[in-house]
């Protein structure tokens, strides 16, 4: 089997993982606000990422180092969650899914004033192309622009501050360090945004599963597109990401009645292209 056979194949674990993530979020939202759905699972994220770098050995190698730059790479990392969790409840998942897709294009744009990396012009043009399929999308007036929106397009801002953040720990920072720092600090940030009116309710037995479910698949999904990108080159495996908006779209379809929006799907090939057109430019760049 080809690098790129295994890679899509991973591809396909990591759309299922976050389609099923989706689909347990709105599952607990009866219940369980947004904070509370982020302490339990970072509760049950430490249990499992102790428990495999305790089995593979890797819990020698953390170190908790840089501590300022975690803090701030998890408070956008929160923050964009939050945001995520709350616009799969309150939107179209579809919407959420193809707005969450300008993440690159928000990486490129912020990377220069963060880590001082070139904008070039047709980096540019990939991001406005983005941008045009933004408005599309999310149609910015009175009557369309609800707090869902905005969450879902805010989300994509916060994940690539973290991103930005992740790569400036990755010099130094093991991911078993980064991976335990992560789950420690948004259980403490979910605890107290969770308790500060001092009420936190606790997942049912019907609902406990699902907290799982979120927990795990949110793991399984980073993980599955890490090894991806490990097997091919970004060029290839990330246009293979955008098979989740049909993939949530149907699952909206079907679970939630939620219509197929053409202005979505039009929207969202422009996204597309747009992240795709930047993937191919920055490829060329570290070839030569």
């Amino acid at each position: 089997m080809s690098n790129t056979t295994q890679a899509a194949l991973w591809m396909i674990g990591a759309i299922i993982a976050f389609t099923t993530m989706a689909i347990a979020g709105r599952s607990v939202s009866a219940e369980l606000d947004t904070f509370e759905i982020m302490l339990f699972r970072s509760l049950i994220g430490i249990v499992i990422v102790l428990a495999v770098a305790s089995y593979s050995g890797a819990i020698r190698t953390i170190r908790f180092r840089k501590l300022r730059l975690h803090l701030l790479r998890n408070i956008c990392h929160f923050t964009g969650q939050n945001l995520w969790f709350y616009a799969i409840i309150t939107i179209p998942l579809a919407q959420v899914f193809a707005l969450e897709f300008t993440t690159p294009i928000w990486v490129m744009l912020l990377s220069p004033l963060i880590l001082q990396e070139r904008l070039t012009g047709l980096g540019l043009i990939a991001a406005l192309i983005g941008f045009v399929g933004i408005v599309i999308v999310a149609r910015p007036d009175p009557t369309n622009l609800s707090p869902g929106l905005l969450a879902a397009a805010g989300c994509a801002v916060f994940f690539a501050l973290s991103a930005i953040f992740t790569r400036k720990l990755t010099r130094t920072e093991g991911i078993t360090s980064i991976l335990c720092f992560l789950t420690l600090t948004q259980a403490v940030f979910g605890l107290v945004c969770a308790g500060y009116d001092g009420d936190i309710a606790v997942p049912s037995r019907a609902i406990l599963p699902w907290v799982v479910v979120i927990s795990v698949a949110g793991l399984v999904a980073h993980f599955c597109l890490t090894k991806a990108l490990s097997l091919a080159p970004a060029s290839t495996v990330m246009p293979l990401d955008f098979v989740r908006l049909p993939a949530i779209a149907v699952v909206g379809m079907v679970l939630y009645d939620e219509p197929l929006e053409v202005l979505v799907f039009a929207g969202a090939v422009l996204i597309f292209l747009g992240n795709y057109i930047n993937i191919r430019h920055v490829g060329r760049r570290v070839q030569n």
